[in-house]
């Protein structure tokens, strides 16, 4: 858990490999990094919203997990917060990017804590997630609610 500081891509990969994760072509990968504990840290700063004067910040994945994202064909990211900010680069979109860039389907802000405990009691990484977004006609976005199957 890492609600103090960005997520690199390089942490990304170092996961998967002292936890012996293959990820194959398709696969979606979850990523927990507190935001619960960030939100009861910053309470006056909503994480999801620009608060405060001057630029916004927050932590959150950094634009180098689109790299991560890109090797591994991941599918869909599922993921507690949003891209890092600021983002460093003089780019308008950072990990975002992955949805045109690469058409990885993202859950953004997905309450990811209990799957986290779950992973720990089940001594396992691996499980079948599903998600049933609804059909909205020229929407570019859906309420879900993803599912983890042990």
């Amino acid at each position: 858990m890492t609600w103090d500081r960005p997520v690199h891509g390089w942490e990304l990969e170092d996961i998967a490999r002292v936890r012996g994760l293959q990820l194959e072509p398709g696969d979606a990968v979850c990523v927990y990094s507190g935001r619960e504990a960030w939100q009861a840290a910053n309470g006056e700063k909503p994480y999801g919203r620009p608060f405060g004067p001057g630029p916004m910040e927050r932590p959150g994945l950094h634009v180098s997990c689109l790299e991560f994202l890109r090797d591994h064909d991941v599918s869909v990211l599922v993921w507690d917060m949003l891209d890092h900010l600021p983002v460093g680069y003089d780019i308008p979109w950072a990990v975002h990017a992955a949805l045109f860039a690469y058409g990885v389907a993202l859950v953004d802000n997905a309450l990811l804590e209990p799957l986290s405990h779950a992973c720990v009691e089940e001594n396992r990484d691996e499980f079948m997630l599903i998600v049933a977004p609804l059909v909205v006609v020229g929407g570019t976005g859906s309420p879900a609610n993803p599912l983890a199957v042990f």
